[in-house]
């Protein structure tokens, strides 16, 4: 049962030939990733039960028009502990997602929370008229976590620590 829970949370194990960074060194690379093309941050995390935490916010699109339109901001958390000790880092995965409705948006009708493994993958496309007169699909926005969560979990195997996901920190 334990591979089995291990892979649904997302715990990966670096290769045996990789030898462990100390913590300082895998705390600076996780926090060097800020600014380096990817659509997230890391901060420290200052008394909140983790040592660093990657945020992503993200504005959707809207949908609909006048009073029904609809609009949502999602924002994507990875709260990291590091364990010197054990050579892991332990990963908790938080979501806040705010609808507002109007226009321009103002009023909240909705507000969703999740904690755990989050996965979200979104994509939408439009048409337009290709260089040949045809019509093509064109991918107008795309959100997903993998893009969040592989650079910090890429980082800390490369690193030769433990990468294990929980449900709490």
């Amino acid at each position: 049962m334990g591979r089995l829970w291990d892979r649904y949370l997302g715990t990966m194990r670096p290769d045996g030939g990789v030898p462990a960074a100390p913590a300082t060194e895998l705390r600076a690379a996780l926090l060097a990733l800020t600014g380096t093309g990817v659509p997230f941050g890391v901060r420290e995390a200052s008394g909140e039960g983790a040592h660093l935490v990657a945020e992503w916010r993200v504005v959707e699109p809207a949908t609909g028009s006048g009073a029904t339109r609809r609009q949502v901001e999602r924002t994507f958390k990875v709260w990291m502990r590091l364990l010197p000790e054990e050579r892991e880092v332990r990963a908790m995965d938080e979501q806040w997602a705010v609808t507002r409705a109007g226009n321009p948006p103002g009023r909240t009708v909705q507000r969703e929370h999740g904690r755990g493994p989050i996965r979200h993958v979104q994509k939408e496309w439009t048409f337009e008229k290709g260089p040949d007169g045809r019509r093509r699909k064109v991918e107008s926005f795309r959100l997903d976590t993998r893009d969040l969560k592989h650079p910090l979990r890429d980082t800390v195997l490369a690193a030769g620590w433990t990468w294990r996901g929980t449900r709490r920190l």
